[in-house]
């Protein structure tokens, strides 16, 4: 029998204590519409049994994780104090999830269990730590209330040292889980999953449990790295600073660096001489190790870690840049919901937890951007540890609601949360940027009911909270010139976003789908979103396309980040670079390749056919189907009509319309001169164009090159080889082109340009 549905309750004893658990006759796993390689693993007596707080650790905790009691409940319940409740749920997964035992949502719900505090703990208080519960939490122990906490995503915690008895102890949560018909924010869940909203994740969604600390012990930490002075800003902050004195010691690779004594709620400024830089290709942490010292003796001792690394802008060639370490540094990064097909919010183990990041890492990524969803702890602490770049997205209010009438924005507990997000997060290196809306969700009427003054205020908020990292007025929403970046979403090619007073980058592109039969959450609905692809390697190949974009737009506009989205599939919306159930689909070794060439690579672009962006160039076109042999070299199209490119209709983003075109079909031609070209340079050409929808090119009659979707700005696009074998150099060519629409704006503009990909150079800033 596996781990997984083991039925049986027992104490463990290590350096993690586990406390005793109701009896267990009864649960069971369900069987959601996927599962994942990590569900027989789950021990269902220590789920999750890893140290939850990695950058505060003490040697002492209890492991409440396990099988909790539960029943469904009304706003007029009595709490079931000693009471059997009617169901039982494996903590801390969603109610929702099929791992949890329930797959059922309850907008209110009662979680119960019992406990016994360890001998060796007397005469220190006792903690109680809920890492998340969506959304409200009313805590009681041995029936009295303890506290009420509001906030789907910040972790809490109360002194319960008055509430215990000495034996045993009874645990019982209230839960209040309104999801579309609050206004509090909820990200990506919904009651009404399909498309880009899935299942929503209710109840007790990260670890519970125990610590006791002294009275006068470590509350938390700030941990600032400072390049510049070679040294770390740190304070320790106590739940009674009164007569307490701090000792800090930085070690390297577990040998000691510096020590500094000083005071709680004081910072420390401790030397870290010549210090060993983290970054995605160094992910290096130094030690912490801190003692607090009252009437002489030491009364309480935690470990954490650090890393030294500086984010910050700079201007190179007149556009802001974003540095690393004082160096650019190009951003590449994936869209990550932190979604699972088992557990819905929460990964079915901590292996599960860091597959993703380590995915993302061996597919050449260095950033990811996590989706309006604030992760539990460790996350971090993987990301920290294996390098790469997060930018952690304030989880948005009334997302893309099924509820035709959603509730006004809950304005007072948006701010709570973003400032609980700042500042129960800031001490983890890996988080470069705060991003405070998505996609103008709530950014209109969060704080006062006005756009500008509303973003501005919330943006200065979390600048004021944390001076030491960049912020992101809103990713592809409302922009006013306020924090560090200009973040566009562009689909499915990347869009080039062109600003001298902020950071350019994109936040979202892409959206390559694929369908893996066995591998979708429900067949019937599954859908591939952006553009298809005929086979995993077109996957690849079209992800190689757009970093021939990226590149190109680092190069010529200084785009500084682009966010692919996405990871894995989420639910029916099938677009990931990896299935729902975590299968990867293209060569993770292509996907590798071409993000080093997107972070290494300048591209240079020479025009040999220039398109009509700038100066206006005339084609013979027509709206009418033409005769089957329409791209041939010699085909006669003086019959048809004649106007410059390029050719769409007005409002299109990104494109330049000269001539309408406003019919679901174009076909147009023209024929031009190429010039002295050499093999090489003839091997080096790609198109140039914009193009709305997808469209199909010939040069001389043969077929060179195609593509889908659309695109919001001019990108390459390969020539294949046989269209390339049939250019004429120093001679006359014909290009012919197909455009189709079926929705929405249109446009069509083709030129070719000679491509020169230089690899490893560094941009030096002109005034840094």
């Amino acid at each position: 029998m596996s781990k997984a549905r083991r039925l049986v309750c027992v104490l463990l004893s290590s350096v993690v204590m586990l406390a005793t658990i109701p009896t267990c006759q009864g649960w069971q796993m369900k069987q959601g519409p996927l599962m994942t390689q990590w569900d027989p693993l789950i021990d269902t007596n220590a789920p999750l049994p890893e140290y939850p707080r990695p950058q505060l650790v003490r040697s002492n905790w209890l492991n409440l994780n396990g099988i909790w009691q539960f029943q469904p409940g009304a706003t007029n319940d009595p709490v079931p104090v000693g009471v059997t409740l009617s169901n039982q749920i494996l903590v801390p997964y969603p109610m929702e999830s099929a791992i949890s035992g329930v797959m059922q949502y309850s907008e209110f719900s009662w979680y119960r269990r019992t406990f016994t505090v360890p001998a060796g703990w007397a005469g220190q208080r006792i903690i109680l730590h809920l890492d998340a519960v969506t959304w409200q939490a009313t805590v009681y122990v041995n029936g009295q209330q303890v506290g009420v906490h509001q906030g789907g995503y910040d972790p809490f915690s109360y002194n319960i040292t008055p509430y215990l008895n000495g034996g045993t102890n009874e645990l019982i949560i209230g839960v209040y889980s309104p999801e579309d018909n609050g206004g509090q924010p909820r990200g990506k869940q919904t009651l009404y999953p399909g498309g880009i909203m899935y299942t929503s994740s209710s109840g007790i969604w990260q670890p519970v449990w125990l610590e006791p600390v002294d009275a006068d012990g470590i509350a938390n930490l700030q941990i600032i790295p400072d390049v510049d002075h070679s040294q770390l800003r740190l304070t320790v902050n106590c739940y009674n600073p009164s007569g307490v004195s701090v000792i800090a010691s930085v070690l390297s690779n577990g040998v000691p660096v510096n020590a500094m004594t000083g005071s709680p709620q004081t910072e420390l400024d401790i030397p870290v001489p010549t210090p060993n830089l983290w970054s995605p290709d160094n992910p290096f942490l130094y030690g912490l190790q801190i003692w607090t010292i009252h009437n002489g003796i030491t009364n309480d001792f935690v470990t954490s870690y650090f890393g030294m690394r500086k984010i910050s802008i700079a201007t190179v060639n007149g556009v802001p840049q974003m540095f690393l370490n004082n160096q650019p540094y190009f951003e590449t990064g994936t869209l990550d919901q932190g979604f699972w097909p088992d557990g819905i919010y929460t990964a079915p183990t901590d292996a599960a937890l860091a597959y993703d990041l380590q995915m993302e890492k061996a597919m050449g990524f260095n950033m990811v951007r996590k989706h309006i969803k604030v992760e539990r702890q460790r996350w971090y602490y993987w990301a920290d540890t294996l390098g790469l770049l997060v930018w952690q997205d304030m989880p948005s209010c009334n997302s893309y609601t099924g509820n035709q009438n959603p509730p006004p924005v809950n304005a007072l507990d948006f701010i709570a949360e973003l400032t609980a997000m700042v500042t129960n997060h800031w001490n983890s290196p890996s988080i470069i940027m705060w991003d405070t809306f998505n996609e103008a969700q709530g950014q209109q009427n969060t704080y006062n009911g006005v756009g500008q003054t509303n973003t501005a205020y919330l943006v200065q908020l979390v600048q004021t909270l944390d001076p030491s990292r960049l912020v992101d007025q809103a990713s592809g929403g409302n922009y006013y010139g306020v924090g560090n970046v200009y973040d566009n979403h562009s689909y499915p090619a990347p869009g080039d976003p062109v600003v001298t007073t902020q950071a350019p980058v994109d936040g979202e592109y892409g959206g390559i789908g694929y369908l893996i039969a066995g591998h979708l959450w429900n067949p019937s609905q599954a859908s591939t979103a952006y553009i298809s692809a005929a086979t995993t390697n077109d996957i690849a190949t079209g992800f190689d396309g757009f970093a021939n974009d990226l590149v190109q737009y680092k190069t010529a506009n200084g785009l500084n980040a682009a966010v692919y989205t996405q990871i894995t599939d989420v639910e029916n919306e099938c677009d990931g670079l990896m299935t729902y159930d975590r299968l990867m689909k293209p060569s993770a070794a292509m996907i590798y390749n071409s993000n080093q060439k997107s972070i290494n690579g300048l591209l240079y672009l020479t025009s040999v056919l220039p398109t009509s962006q700038y100066t206006g160039r005339t084609w013979s076109y027509t709206t009418r189907t033409p005769p089957t042999n329409w791209y041939a070299a010699n085909f006669d199209a003086s019959s048809w009509s004649t106007g410059q490119a390029g050719f769409g209709t007005a409002g299109t983003p990104g494109a330049v319309v000269r001539t309408t075109w406003n019919t679901s079909d174009i076909w147009i031609r023209q024929t031009f001169t190429l010039g002295s070209l050499t093999p090489q340079d003839i091997a080096n050409l790609v198109f140039y164009l914009y193009h709305d929808e997808g469209c199909q090119i010939y040069l001389n009659g043969v077929f060179a090159g195609s593509t889908t979707g659309y695109a919001t700005s001019y990108i390459t696009l390969p020539m294949n080889a046989a269209g390339q074998s049939a250019l004429i150099p120093n001679g006359t060519n014909t290009i012919a082109v197909h455009c189709i629409n079926t929705a929405g704006g249109q446009d069509i503009d083709v030129g070719i340009s000679e491509q020169d990909l230089v690899m490893n150079s560094l941009v030096v800033p002109t005034d840094y």
